[in-house]
């Protein structure tokens, strides 16, 4: 009690007694300090000690400790005595022990705590007295309590694969006491004891084991604590699912009841089907596959049988049978009786009297005179057409109208239009050779000792030929009164003509690499022929395509339709196709009479007909037909690396008169004509070749083409382009059907007196191929049409007749023809030319005529005028001859 009345001087001197403490010690437990001599048990004992509080924005907080016995409790923070009048003290008594027990309170204010801010933390701590000695409680910290807005880390919006991990980092805002963090899915709330497939990290990390796609939402990481809550921005997760393709269907049935055609199955892109942008499923939807389908062989008669014996009725039979062929795949059964009786007379027939045998007598006299009279009526007639020449027939009924033409050799000056004449005896025969070796025929090639393929003395053949330019005029009239004029082109540009008789010729449209070689013997003897060969522009033509189809050469005609050709003509012309039998099926297509385009071959197959053969090579195509009439060939790509070559040509105007300047990139089938059809458009718009033309394969991609234009200076020219490249549609390149395709860059000079123009125009298919054109160049400096590449091999008349239309001499010719003709055991016949020749693809096609070395010497004709090297020729023969016994041998010196 006495220690109650101390007041502060008394105070003071226990304070001084006390054990000092350093200021900002760190406590966390009880101290007691016992006075000498004094019982440890009457030692203050704390009851309720403070604790570490936070300040929440202006509100004081409040510490509390209560102790027994004690006879004094007082606060100190942070080393100072809090004072006495800051307390309040409340007195109670221990029921259970009667001892005095004391309750102290203080409150700490924001402005107390910020006072030393920066330099310590702020503390108090209780200190309680009595008669035995003093103890301390444990240090109870104040802080003033916050949290900042802005995140550390923020999680962000990410695509990811199904059943891909994903983690979304967070890291909180600063602050005290440290935020704690929750995480929201489209605003509710992510439990990870609810859903086993994600957790929270320690460092506040979202989870997600494997994506599924109900997790495709908004994530929102939500950090708070005391003071206040704050979200960060939302993350947008999306879980996408790739394409996956189905299995494959059945196979369709093949697209022919007859012979070969093709077949096809498909999947589709839903196993699984692309969710939420996943990726398309890679590769083709659609296989096709090459098919043989069983032609329906219809039934046919076999001979009659022998009549029989005349019987007692009299009457006799004889009999047939279905079985040359027999029918078989669906094939019609035959038509018509399968016995045949008739009327008889015979030593067993009873019924027959004298008066028949006096009838059947007569019937067969009145006969007789009948035949007789005919035959001498055939006899007057055939005296008085035997005035007409032989050399001349009018062929107006064979080329559907044609008026003949009066050319008629004199037979006093030329007794004969070829010195040597040919073998035609076998102008009626198949080929009888077979492809596999037997036995010899007589010596073979026997060559004179002169040149192999020395052309013959002058005069040896003689023609009388009408100039095409001469007759031009006549020609076109006459061809106009006829019903296929109409489809034909206007004027000469892309069209030549030329009468031809049993002597052949040749036909070119120049600078188109298009031609028409018509071989010796193809005109029959006695007929004279007029024939043009046309190039038709695509607009006047309508040549239907379908699905993956795409146009690969120009169409041209050839004609009069209806001509009697008794050998194949070769009608050459390029294409743009990059052959492979993987990625491309190629057909030839002919236009019937009644206009409908028909398939007459197959590239690449057996050819199923005699009538038509194709050659095909890397840029041109050769095709023999004995039917003259409108070609076209025709590719349906069969996977997407199938490709063809577009020809890119860029052209300028000549003379710049204003600030504008075009720049026009042509984007052409890679074939001669088209290029030649470009430059007499551009030559009309008075423009000029930039650089050398480029080649660029286009795929069966489905992409478009681009153009760009780029690094051009700035300070000197400006593109009026609005956006960043043009683009050429997919279809309207691949359909090969619309000509004159391009895209045209203007530009603008900023000054008149600037006339150097460099820049870079890349040209480029979608996800393919690509190729630059790198320009500089003087827009005042004229560049003239005739400085432009134009092909030497198509300078010259476009109608040759007779020995000038062909490379090889008319007499070798033979003699090469009637060696190699017939099958020699050692190979040394025509298969072995073919081969030297690289002609050997189809070697059926060529047996199966009547002459099969006039087919490859015909062929060769038409790939080498007029440049073709005789020598090698001559080499490739002389190799042949020296498989059957080194007959002859010919040197390149003699050629």
């Amino acid at each position: 009690p006495a220690a109650a009345c101390w007041g502060w001087h008394g105070l003071a001197r226990v304070l001084w007694l006390s054990p000092r403490v350093p200021a900002g010690a760190q406590q966390s437990a009880t101290v007691a300090t016992p006075v000498s001599g004094a019982s440890p048990d009457l030692l203050p004992r704390f009851l309720l000690e403070p604790e570490d509080v936070y300040i929440v924005k202006n509100k004081p907080v409040s510490l509390a400790c209560r102790a027994t016995p004690a006879t004094q409790i007082y606060f100190k923070c942070n080393g100072e005595w809090v004072h006495q009048g800051d307390h309040v003290t409340q007195h109670s008594t221990d029921r259970s022990t009667g001892l005095p027990v004391m309750e102290v309170r203080i409150e700490i204010t924001r402005q107390q705590v910020e006072k030393i801010f920066g330099l310590e933390e702020y503390w108090c701590q209780c200190v309680a007295w009595s008669s035995s000695g003093t103890t301390k409680s444990q240090k109870a910290f104040v802080r003033i309590a916050y949290l900042r807005k802005n995140f550390e880390q923020e999680p962000t919006a990410r695509e990811v694969s199904i059943e891909q991990g994903i983690v979304l980092p967070c890291r909180p805002p600063e602050g005290i006491p440290p935020a704690e963090v929750e995480w929201l899915r489209n605003e509710e709330l992510v439990d990870p004891a609810l859903d086993a497939n994600v957790y929270v990290t320690p460092e506040h990390s979202l989870v997600l084991r494997q994506a599924r796609l109900a997790d495709t939402a908004n994530y929102t990481c939500v950090a708070k604590n005391i003071v206040a809550r704050r979200r960060s921005a939302s993350a947008a997760i999306t879980v996408y699912v790739n394409g996956g393709w189905s299995t494959w269907t059945q196979w369709s049935g093949c697209s022919t009841s007859c012979g070969r055609g093709w077949q096809k199955r498909s999947r589709t892109c839903t196993n699984p089907t692309p969710l939420n942008g996943g990726a398309f499923c890679e590769g083709q939807n659609v296989q096709k596959s090459a098919c043989t389908t069983l032609c329906p062989v219809d039934g046919a008669w076999s001979e009659w049988s022998k009549w029989s014996v005349c019987g007692t009725e009299c009457t006799h039979w004889r009999s047939r049978e279905c079985s040359e062929p027999a029918p078989r795949n669906g094939g019609q059964e035959c038509h018509g009786a399968e016995l045949e009786t008739r009327n008889c007379t015979s030593e067993l027939c009873t019924a027959q009297g004298a008066e028949d045998v006096a009838l059947y007598v007569g019937l067969i006299a009145v006969a007789v005179c009948l035949v007789l009279l005919l035959l001498v009526g055939v006899l007057v007639y055939c005296r008085k057409k035997g005035g007409l020449d032989a050399d001349v027939a009018d062929s107006s009924i064979l080329t559907a109208g044609f008026q003949p033409v009066s050319i008629k050799p004199s037979k006093a000056d030329n007794p004969s239009l070829l010195t040597i004449q040919p073998d035609l005896s076998t102008a009626t025969m198949t080929y009888q050779g077979s492809l596999c070796p037997r036995q010899d025929g007589p010596a073979k090639l026997q060559l004179p000792n002169g040149h192999l393929l020395s052309p013959l003395g002058a005069g040896r053949h003689t023609l009388h030929h009408s100039s095409p330019a001469a007759e031009g005029a006549d020609f076109v009239a006459r061809l106009s009164t006829q019903s296929y004029f109409r489809s034909l082109p206007r004027g000469n540009t892309n069209m030549a003509y030329g009468t031809f008789n049993f002597l052949g010729g040749r036909l070119m449209i120049p600078n188109t690499g298009i031609s028409l070689l018509i071989p010796p013997d193809a005109i029959p003897r006695g007929k004279i022929y007029e024939v043009y060969l046309t190039l038709h522009k695509q607009e006047e033509v309508r040549l239907p395509l379908a699905g993956c189809q795409t146009l690969l050469s120009p169409i041209v005609s050839c004609g009069p339709p209806g001509v009697l050709l008794t050998r194949p003509a070769i009608l050459a012309m390029g294409h743009c196709v990059e052959a492979s039998a993987e990625n491309w099926s190629l057909r030839l297509k002919k236009q019937s009479c009644e206009g409908t385009w028909e398939d007459v071959l197959q590239l690449g197959a057996e050819p199923c007909t005699e009538l038509y053969y194709c050659q095909l090579e890397a840029q041109a195509c050769y095709i023999f037909t004995e039917q003259l009439g409108r070609f076209a060939l025709v590719g349906e790509s069969l996977s997407m690396a199938a490709s063809k070559r577009l020809k890119l040509v860029l052209f300028a105007p000549a003379a710049c008169p204003s600030l504008e300047y075009n720049i026009r990139v042509y984007c052409l089938s890679d074939t001669q004509d088209a290029l030649k059809e470009v430059i007499q458009l551009e030559k009309q718009m008075g423009g000029q070749l930039i650089g050398a033309p480029r080649v660029l394969h286009f795929k069966d991609s489905y992409h478009n083409l681009r153009l760009s234009i780029h690094d051009m200076p700035s300070s000197l020219w400006k593109s009026k382009l609005l956006a960043s490249y043009q683009e050429i549609p997919f279809y309207h390149i691949w359909s090969g059907l619309q000509p004159y395709l391009h895209c045209t860059f203007t530009l603008e000079r900023l000054s008149p007196s600037t006339c150097e123009l460099a820049c870079k125009i890349w040209i480029w298919q979608v996800e393919g191929d690509g190729q630059s054109f790198t320009i500089n160049f003087n827009i005042a400096k004229d560049t003239r049409f005739s400085d432009w590449l134009v092909p030497d091999s198509e300078v010259g008349s476009p109608a040759l007749v007779g020995p000038s239309a062909f490379k090889i001499p008319f007499l070798i010719r033979q003699k090469i023809i009637s060696s190699l003709d017939t099958p020699c055991a050692r190979g040394a016949d025509w298969r072995t030319l073919a081969q030297k020749l690289n002609l050997d693809s189809h070697l059926s096609f060529y047996a199966s005529k009547p002459s099969p070395t006039a087919m490859i010497l015909n062929l060769w004709e038409a790939r080498h005028f007029p440049n073709g090297n005789l020598s090698q020729l001559a080499a490739a023969v002389a190799e042949v001859g020296k498989q059957d016994g080194a007959l002859f041998a010919v040197s390149e010196a003699e050629c």
